[in-house]
């Protein structure tokens, strides 16, 4: 990644910080900060899909989402949403198509992140999905603030 792309990349999480905190800024209601949350990563940051799945039992159940339909369960442990929950870590995808047992929801995926995110209990109760249309899109850089939004979402949960 070129020193321009980091500060353009940093000057976007600066902005979304920011609408993030004015979106939530006097709203109680955890459904509507929730979906501004995860309508200002996707138009901020342009990528293809961004959403939340819900632990229920042993699977994780399609939640709130921005971008075209998805995968509505999937099992702990499989692909990169079960993964990351199994293994309670943040996980950043270059290529989905090299990821052993990333199940296709939708072909225009190409890379991903996904972040684990815990109840009030410190039991994870959802992750954050974000897939992008391009190969190798997320960074550390990536991680890092994204897990700044995740710490904001937990406040909501």
């Amino acid at each position: 990644m070129t020193e321009l792309s980091v500060e353009k990349l940093t000057k976007n999480y600066s902005l979304l910080h920011q609408e993030i905190s004015a979106l939530i800024e006097g709203e109680n209601n955890m459904f509507a900060n929730i979906g501004n949350i995860l309508a200002a990563i996707k138009f901020r940051m342009n990528w293809f899909w961004v959403g939340l799945y819900k632990v229920d039992q042993d699977e994780l159940v399609l939640f709130m989402f921005q971008g075209p339909h998805a995968c509505t369960r999937i099992k702990k442990g499989k692909g990169v949403c079960g993964t990351a929950w199994e293994e309670n870590r943040t996980i950043i995808v270059e290529d989905v198509e090299k990821f052993d047992g990333h199940i296709a929801c939708n072909s225009n995926s190409k890379s991903e992140i996904v972040i684990p995110i815990k109840d009030i209990s410190g039991t994870i109760s959802y992750v954050l999905d974000i897939d992008s249309a391009e190969l190798n899109t997320f960074t550390k850089l990536d991680a890092k603030e994204l897990n700044k939004i995740k710490a904001v979402i937990e406040t909501l949960i």
